[in-house]
């Protein structure tokens, strides 16, 4: 289907919005509408739900449900990670029972990749597990994970072999949430909000079924995992309003047409992306400053740097002038436009920034943004992590002295 021109493919989403959309639907059944023809997750393969769409067919799609005012598909880790990395790496099987329920919403997912040592050297983890008959248990500590209190299933790294080098005896997990060796702690953050939590296995249980990429090779299937994630990080582009799925956060019920009027983040830690600039000439009218020359010049600079960063994304995707590092570079920009449009919000709020979220004129969007900002250069990969992969992975610039490569793990000196 890659080659569905943009007009086709703008023509045919419209059509299908016209006869399908209905505000009076539960988001179950609207969400279950899209999945049935595809429209959940179109960039996916065929077979694993999706149309093949490439990245300009992706933000036709994208345009036409924002334009149509619909709810988007269910946003979350399983739709952003765990869905392009099981249907990529995944056997028919687990595509045909994991993928599914992460696009008609039904499950949702987190992702259990960071520890307390071993964040941006993550090949360091060393949560374990121990092969017992048809089953694995796993042992350990993740943080710093996204959703995990609304996650039904959870997409776990964990050393299968220790005798092996550190990139080496990992294994990429699919593994159920809902089970007594599991404890969610969620870490609330000076928004009052709660986006990460740490997460507890104790003799935790997953089946050999729900190994993905094969026994010791989790380290290249979390590559695509983390390849994913600072592409759809850093991406841009008009995005219908769009909500988490899963039942555990509790809008599988909800009528669809009561959720267009989404805030930019809610308690389920969704959103977080900045403010876009539609957003900031509309609070630039109510304050009565958009006339004002310094406002409108940093407005202009924060949309041009969104634009070129959707541009470089929009060319990386095509294949043209690919350097290896784009994703790193788009997850660098996403970083600095979050700062911006903080810095270009507060220009705009003016005194009204220093109140209280409650209190101010502009509902406190720019007060949420201001103190979720410096989430976004750490989470997915720090800042400083993406521009040591650009410098020695795409630059060829030395690396950090270290062990020899083959060493190991059990002989490696530990985090």
């Amino acid at each position: 289907m890659s080659d569905v021109t943009a007009e086709q493919v703008r023509e045919e989403i419209s059509n299908w919005l016209d006869e399908n959309w209905d505000p009076d639907l539960t988001v179950r059944d609207w969400w279950l509408r899209l999945a049935a023809d595809g429209w959940a997750h179109p960039a996916l393969p065929e077979a694993a739900g999706g149309r093949g769409y490439g990245s300009a067919q992706m933000s036709v799609v994208n345009a036409a449900m924002a334009d149509a005012g619909v709810l988007g598909p269910p946003v979350g880790l399983g739709y952003m990670l765990a869905a392009p990395t099981i249907a990529m790496h995944g056997t028919q099987d687990q595509v045909d029972r994991l993928v599914a329920p992460i696009l008609d919403g039904t499950v949702g997912w987190c992702q259990l990749f960071s520890e307390p040592g071993a964040g941006s050297d993550l090949a360091g983890l060393q949560a374990r597990a121990v092969r017992d008959g048809d089953e694995w248990i796993v042992t350990g500590q993740k943080v710093w994970t996204s959703g995990g209190q609304i996650a039904d299933k959870g997409m776990l790294i964990a050393r299968t072999d220790p005798e092996q080098p550190k990139h080496q005896g990992i294994t990429y997990f699919a593994i159920d949430m809902d089970q007594p060796g599991i404890e969610v702690r969620p870490l609330r953050e000076m928004t009052g909000n709660a986006l990460f939590n740490e997460v507890f296995l104790d003799e935790a249980r997953v089946s050999n079924d729900d190994v993905i990429g094969g026994l010791g090779n989790g380290w290249a299937v979390a590559n695509t995992t983390l390849a994913v994630e600072r592409a759809s990080l850093g991406g841009g582009g008009k995005r219908p309003v769009a909500v988490s799925g899963g039942p555990k956060a509790g809008r599988l019920e909800n009528r669809v047409g009561d959720l267009l009027d989404k805030p930019p983040r809610g308690p389920d830690g969704s959103g977080g992306r900045g403010i876009t600039t539609d957003l900031l000439v509309d609070l630039a009218k109510h304050r009565g400053v958009l006339g004002d020359p310094v406002v409108r010049q940093a407005m202009m600079q924060l949309h041009i740097l969104g634009e070129v960063n959707r541009w470089n994304m929009l060319r990386a995707r095509s294949g043209a002038g690919r350097t290896g590092g784009e994703g790193n570079m788009a997850k660098l920009a996403m970083s600095e436009l979050v700062r911006q449009s903080r810095e270009v919000g507060n220009l705009v709020n003016g005194a009204d920034g220093m109140l209280d979220r409650t209190d101010s004129s502009s509902g406190g969007i720019v007060q949420e943004m201001t103190l979720f900002s410096p989430a976004p250069s750490i989470y997915g990969g720090t800042d400083q992590v993406q521009r040591n992969i650009i410098g020695e992975r795409v630059l060829g610039l030395a690396k950090e002295p270290g062990p020899a490569k083959g060493t190991p793990f059990r002989d490696l000196p530990q985090n």
